[in-house]
């Protein structure tokens, strides 16, 4: 089937500045915090979150996912730019060969607007439902809330 591309957008009343640092520099440390019901840990299994890093999330016993591995493949600080790839995850993919992730934080309206595709290799004959397609872009908005609301109420935090 080769390459499936989503993209989406979200507009946020926190600087862009705070928003990356929290969901990309420092996410390790903040996610885990924040959602301590839905994720465990977020830890460097290779690099120090710089370009080639490997990232692992481990998730809580309540969700139907362990784990989940990225590797970071392009970071620019300066303009709030992120690339990372789903490489490995407990869930064997039947359908995805692997998911590319693209995160961009914008100045907009006193506030920031955040610019995500994800792009998905599936396997050939392989057919990616919009349904499966849907949950994963509403966990991201849920994320993206949730440390939007932690933001707003803690204004020292990522400054």
């Amino acid at each position: 089937m080769g390459v499936i591309t989503y993209s989406q957008e979200f507009a946020s009343v926190v600087a862009p500045s705070r928003m990356f640092k929290a969901l990309v520099l420092d996410s390790h440390n903040i996610i885990p915090k924040i959602v301590p019901g839905g994720i465990k840990s977020v830890e460097f299994i290779e690099g120090d979150g710089g370009v080639g890093s490997i990232k692992q999330t481990n998730f809580s016993e309540s969700a139907h996912i362990k784990y989940t591995k990225h590797k970071i493949d392009a970071l620019d600080v300066e303009n709030f730019y992120c690339k990372y790839t789903l490489i490995e995850s407990d869930i064997k993919f039947d359908k995805i060969k692997f998911i590319v992730y693209e995160v961009k934080f914008a100045s907009a309206n006193d506030g920031c607007v955040c610019k995500m595709t994800s792009e998905y290799d599936v396997e050939e004959g392989a057919e990616l439902k919009e349904d499966d397609i849907k949950q994963g872009k509403d966990r991201a908005m849920g994320l993206f809330k949730t440390v939007e609301e932690y933001l707003l109420a803690n204004p020292t935090v990522c400054a």
